[in-house]
């Protein structure tokens, strides 16, 4: 199966010159801890959490005001394509020891983002469905 199946399509982006306030109030308006940072022609150049926020900007006394998101974001982005398998997806996750990689197409454009979650949704939808066949075909004891 492709990461392209299970990718959340709906992402949330912010360019590098917004502010960490910027990014912040986007994370919060769409209750995410994590923005895909684009360049103009929406390729992935970062990813920005709410963590790097904190860690980057707020704990060294710097005014989120102030901080473009290129200066606290991390980068370059490591993405994965909508083409992708779930099992190299999660072989980079586990690599870059990270929980989310954007999903870009062909060309490079961003086109979703896939978490460490929908890879656990979809073992727990196989899972279950095996369950169910095995239940179906073991013997009625009685």
């Amino acid at each position: 199966m492709s990461v392209g199946r299970i990718c959340t399509r709906s992402v949330v982006v912010a360019t590098p010159e917004e502010t960490a306030r910027d990014a912040a109030k986007r994370m919060s308006e769409h209750n995410v801890g994590t923005v895909v940072v684009v360049s103009r022609e929406l390729r992935p150049v970062g990813m920005l959490t709410d963590r790097d926020i904190t860690l980057r900007c707020v704990a060294p006394g710097r005014s989120p005001d102030d901080v473009r998101i290129a200066d606290v974001m991390t980068s370059p982005a490591r993405t994965v394509t909508e083409r992708s398998s779930i099992d190299d997806a999660a072989g980079l996750m586990r690599k870059l020891g990270v929980r989310r990689l954007p999903v870009t197409n062909e060309k490079g454009v961003l086109v979703g983002l896939v978490a460490l979650d929908d890879l656990l949704d979809l073992i727990i939808e196989e899972t279950t469905a095996i369950g169910g066949v095995l239940r179906k075909e073991a013997p009625a004891i009685r």
